[in-house]
């Protein structure tokens, strides 16, 4: 209900109070807008632990209602991944993988310039070798929760997208890139390895072969070059606002968002995990035609 004082919200599990500016009502979480997110604007909001909100979430409305974004705006850090930002994402992740109505989710970042930097390199320099192996295993348990949303994920990078910044991309079903954004798994230029999954996700997008040359030199490609290679599925050009990844993203949603949500859903599962793990009765007449040597009988169920 809205007031003069204005009105409340609910994201990332939390009230937040809305604040009437130009015509829209705007989320202090994220610096967000429900008409539309500026850029230019950059108010912190404090979850309850006292952390200053680094991933939030948007769920859009009327004809784009089932698409949801996932907004990483860590912008002192370029969203770099640190215990804060990993932990809301998993917390928010873990929300919609149980939420039906969700339909496409489309992860995107509200700093200029950057998907995401990757690691967050002071906070792993202040840890011993035993906090430093736990996050990066709760690093890969991230990755691992956004590969399982059972939903189609896109992830759009209108900028760098770096180390576990694009492990992160990697771990989403589909990519779109502007082709000024730069990405590469450059762990190893400093001392690192690709620890969430980029070294096995890396070669399934671009062949064995050039995934280690990708790896071993730490080289950075282009949204071009990325499209070429088979490491995103949609480039285009930049645009003055900075978002022209995000709205090819959309607009890639908005063609995912009219089919039937169980069957996309299936889809994704089949391609995933293998056409042998859905108990059709198809399934169950071709091993049983193979035992008995005889032709099978297929009904379509």
């Amino acid at each position: 209900m809205c007031s003069l004082l204005g009105c409340r919200a609910v994201t990332h599990n939390r009230t937040s109070y809305l604040i009437p500016r130009d015509g829209a009502w705007l989320l202090p979480a994220c610096s967000g807008s429900l008409t539309g997110y500026s850029r230019a604007q950059s108010r912190w909001q404090h979850t309850e632990t006292g952390d200053p909100v680094e991933v939030d979430l948007k769920r859009l409305e009327g004809k784009d209602d089932g698409i949801v974004e996932v907004l990483m705006c860590r912008h002192k850090a370029r969203n770099a991944l640190g215990h804060v930002f990993v932990s809301q994402m998993r917390e928010l992740v873990s929300t919609l993988s149980n939420d039906s109505a969700v339909r496409v989710v489309v992860f995107r970042s509200l700093v200029p310039g950057v998907f995401c930097a990757g690691a967050d390199l002071k906070e792993r320099a202040l840890m011993n070798n035993s906090e430093s192996d736990l996050f990066v295993h709760g690093l890969r348990s991230l990755m691992t929760q956004i590969a399982s949303l059972p939903t189609p994920t896109i992830a759009a990078m209108d900028g760098a997208a770096l180390g576990g910044g694009l492990e992160l991309a990697l771990a989403c079903d589909l990519r779109t890139a502007a082709r000024s954004a730069q990405m590469g798994l450059i762990e190893t230029t400093r001392g690192l390895l690709p620890g969430a999954g980029g070294s096995q996700r890396l070669p399934r997008m671009v062949g064995l072969a050039l995934a280690k040359e990708l790896i071993f030199t730490g080289k950075r490609v282009g949204g071009q070059t990325a499209l070429e290679i088979g490491l995103v599925n949609r480039a285009v050009d930049q645009n003055q606002t900075g978002d022209a990844a995000y709205r090819e993203a959309l607009s890639l949603a908005r063609e995912i968002l009219p089919q039937a949500p169980i069957a996309v859903r299936m889809a994704k599962e089949a391609m995933n995990k293998g056409v042998e793990v859905i108990p059709t009765r198809d399934r169950q007449e071709g091993m049983a035609a193979f035992i008995e040597k005889r032709a099978p009988q297929y009904t379509g169920e």
